[in-house]
């Protein structure tokens, strides 16, 4: 039995769960959930990242921006239906407050991948996922941090180095935005999935 699923039966156990038999079963449930759950985000990031890319060198990144305001939420949008999930993406600094505001679990998730990578552990690599109850019912409940990487600077750094065509193009799509100042390697934000427990995973 591997570390994380043991970390699980006993966390399971400290809550009271009915027995330990009962808490290897929602272990194992929980770690076939994180590993689809890891797979849809690394797709998810490779698809809007190959777009952005795309737009980027071709269009330029005042075109860009269309990427993140129309083909991200509407990628969201269809994994969320076609799955039953919620999928999103999150940030304590939004750039559309109406779309990446955490709650409450994944703002505690955020804060807490602040600390991890203040300690040194690569945002590549960090992800955390649990079973939880919310008004009684049960959903596995998964983030992928997401970090700043170079080419994000264009349209998330200093905006003093940025073009005045972007920053007009920035505050028209974004009136509220936040989502600026940023260096390479910080913590931008997470992909977040909520998957209620009473969807079974696909075979």
């Amino acid at each position: 039995m591997d570390h994380n699923k043991k970390k699980l039966i006993s966390i399971f156990v400290a809550l009271g769960l009915s027995s330990i038999s009962s808490s290897v079963v929602l272990a194992d449930e929980a770690v076939k959930r994180e590993q689809v759950a890891k797979q849809v985000t690394v797709e998810l990031m490779q698809q809007l990242g190959g777009a952005l890319k795309k737009e980027m060198s071709t269009q330029g990144p005042e075109s860009a921006i269309s990427v993140c305001k129309n083909l991200a939420p509407k990628t969201l949008s269809e994994i969320s239906l076609n799955s039953g999930w919620k999928v999103t993406r999150v940030s304590k600094k939004v750039r559309n407050p109406l779309l990446g505001m955490p709650d409450a679990w994944e703002h505690k998730v955020l804060t807490d991948f602040e600390a991890r990578a203040s300690k040194g552990e690569k945002l590549n690599e960090m992800v955390f996922g649990e079973i939880v109850k919310e008004d009684g019912v049960g959903y596995y409940r998964f983030m992928k941090a997401i970090g700043v990487k170079s080419v994000c600077l264009t349209c998330h750094g200093s905006s003093d180095k940025m073009s005045d065509g972007l920053k007009v193009k920035l505050k028209a799509e974004y009136p509220m935005d936040q989502a600026i100042g940023y260096k390479v390697g910080e913590l931008r934000g997470a992909v977040s999935i909520k998957q209620p427990m009473s969807i079974p995973l696909h075979p």
